[in-house]
């Protein structure tokens, strides 16, 4: 009996070939290109089983293969079925090169354009001897019978005490841009940019406050938005002024042709690629553009610093009970129990709205797969003397949380070899969060500074070390980051970058230790005066927002060393002073446990 992905495969096999196609592309997106999707649009897990945030399909008359990365390697082993599908890193053997490869000479290949960027599409149109067909609808769609409606939340609104500017101003500048560029117009497709945008915010995506709708914002800086009408109460829309065209989705292509003659921004990795044809189709005049919201987004500005360190300052105290119960009355609960108990820690907390992503919670072996999700079937109990792994985040008004504690379960002592490989995670952690760089750095060249230790021992992490979060947005924003792999955007003052080196070794375990870093000026002013006064040069530094301390029994003081010692110390005492005025007894006095100096028992 095939199983049900083997069984969609032969039906999604049969349709291809009444459309008169050799093969099919399947990216894991949608129309709005997010990462995080609806349930509505999951179409790649419908089809293969395989539930990542990061992968894609390509399907022939006789072969099929799943892809992702990294992360997700032990994932796609777990959950696809080799019966019928290749399960291939990405990396080692790129989609393209799959294709390339495997298809027949003058092979025709369909995709949908509007879940595919230019981007992604780009690799596919390089190839020799394979066609590529737009399909006019999504195929996959057609076979999903019991597929979810779409999502149908109703926008609210993002008030400027937590937005911190208004969204007139944010348009007057996003418009300069575009002047400046020779651009009359820009596409939006990412929902967090049109919520950024217009200050507002939704429900559409899980564990993403963000209304689901596509913008074209002008050089005038009005802005129309594409959305469903029942998703905008009067409120909001009297909240957005008279600058705002709303309009249903169906109205997109008549105002895409209002635009001939225009130059037209579209961005060749946030838009799909439907939307360069539809407006080549009807005389614009397209130029490849990054979204013009990203940078200016990824900036916070001084409101939604401030939000940043509140929502840092509530998530740290639900962290620190949660940790608490952990050690004290947490020993026998499971996965999935532990990652519930810090849930609702968090919602007994001020302000919260829902987790920034679904907790990745692995005890032992399941702690080493990067990307873990804990289900009913997979569900480990945590046991004794054992490393336990919590990857969570929350939502909040004032800002966005994202934090991984990697613990020892007790009650015996950790062995020395593993305490050593997490001492070389955590100074990693430690170097990273206390450099400074000068202004115009790019987030690749700090890379090295978290992996070091590590690099010292002949270990590594496949993942990047750190990704951009937004505020009440986003948990992973762009454009700039920090990893192996070159990237041109400058770290900025304002952008919130996560710090999270790790080591994971399979069937044994996983650690990865994250905080949340805050890019500023070197502080206090008299030091960035004192800094540059021989090379005349700005430097910024980074400020530490996650408050929660390192599990003290995994350290192994040689290896840290007196100075990262010394850092570590200065962090815990930080800690202390801010969480544990908020904490009931018995959790106080654990966290003043937890935070003693390390030299002292």
């Amino acid at each position: 009996m095939p199983s049900a992905s083997c069984a969609r495969l032969q039906a999604l096999r049969a349709l291809v070939a009444k459309e008169r196609l050799d093969g099919l592309i399947i990216p894991h997106s949608d129309e709005f290109l997010g990462e995080y999707t609806p349930a509505c649009a999951e179409r790649l897990a419908w089809l293969t089983g395989f539930t990542g945030s990061a992968g894609s399909a390509v399907v022939l008359a006789n072969e099929a293969a799943v892809f992702s990365d990294g992360r997700y390697t032990t994932q796609l082993d777990q959950q696809v079925d080799g019966a019928c599908w290749q399960r291939l890193h990405s990396l080692r053997t790129p989609p393209a090169t799959w294709l390339a490869e495997t298809a027949e000479p003058g092979s025709r290949i369909g995709y949908d354009p509007r879940i595919m960027s230019q981007a992604d599409l780009r690799p596919f149109a390089a190839l020799d001897g394979v066609t590529l067909v737009a399909t006019p609808c999504n195929l996959i769609d057609s076979l999903w019978t019991d597929r979810p409606a779409l999502p149908d939340g109703p926008a609210f609104i993002h008030p400027l005490n937590h937005a911190g500017e208004s969204s007139a101003s944010k348009r007057t500048r996003i418009a300069l841009t575009l002047r400046e560029a020779g651009q009359d117009a820009a596409v939006l497709s990412d929902s967090a940019s049109i919520a950024w945008l217009l200050n507002i915010r939704g429900s559409d995506i899980p564990c993403t406050p963000v209304v689901l709708a596509f913008a074209i914002i002008h050089a005038d800086a009005t802005t129309d938005l594409f959305i469903a009408p029942g998703k905008i109460p009067p409120a909001v829309r009297d909240w957005l002024g008279p600058d705002i065209r709303t309009h249903d989705p169906a109205e997109m292509e008549q105002v895409l042709a209002s635009l001939s003659g225009r130059t037209v921004g579209v961005d060749p990795a946030s838009n799909a690629v439907w939307f360069g044809q539809c407006l080549e189709r009807h005389g614009a005049m397209v130029r490849e553009t990054p979204d013009p919201c990203l940078l200016p987004k990824a900036c916070k500005n001084d409101t939604e610093q401030a939000g940043m360190r509140t929502a840092h300052l509530r998530d740290g105290i639900a962290l620190c009970r949660f940790l608490h119960w952990l050690d004290t009355d947490g020993h026998n609960a499971t996965e999935l129990e532990a990652a519930s108990r810090l849930d609702a820690f968090r919602a007994e907390g001020a302000g919260y709205v829902e987790q920034s992503f679904p907790a990745i919670s692995g005890a032992g072996p399941n702690g080493a797969i990067i990307h873990y999700r804990v289900t009913g079937q997979s569900d480990r109990r945590l046991e004794d003397n054992e490393v336990y792994l919590i990857d969570s985040g929350g939502q909040y008004p004032e800002g966005t949380t994202d934090v991984t504690r990697t613990v020892w379960t007790g009650p015996g002592v950790p062995p020395d070899d593993l305490k050593k490989v997490f001492t070389r995670v955590l100074k990693g952690n430690i170097r990273l969060g206390q450099a400074r760089f000068p202004i115009g750095t790019a987030g690749f060249a700090l890379d090295a500074l978290a992996r070091y230790a590590l690099w010292q021992a002949g270990l590594d992490y496949d993942h990047g070390t750190g990704h951009g979060v937004g505020s009440f947005l986003s948990v992973h924003e762009g454009p700039a980051r920090i990893a192996k792999s070159p990237n041109t955007v400058a770290l900025q003052s304002g952008m919130v970058l996560s710090n999270e080196p790790g080591f994971y070794k399979p069937g044994a375990y996983g650690i990865r230790l994250e905080t949340l870093l805050l890019v500023r000026p070197v502080h206090p002013p008299a030091a960035q005066a004192d800094h540059n006064a021989d090379s005349g040069r700005q430097f910024l530094e980074f400020e530490t927002l996650t408050l929660a301390p390192f599990d003290r029994r995994l350290i192994d003081l040689a290896v840290l060393g007196p100075e990262d010692t010394t850092l570590l110390d200065s962090y815990h005492a930080r800690i202390l002073q801010l969480i544990g005025p908020h904490l009931p007894p018995g959790a106080q006095k654990w966290l003043a446990g937890a935070c003693l100096p390390l030299n002292m028992a």
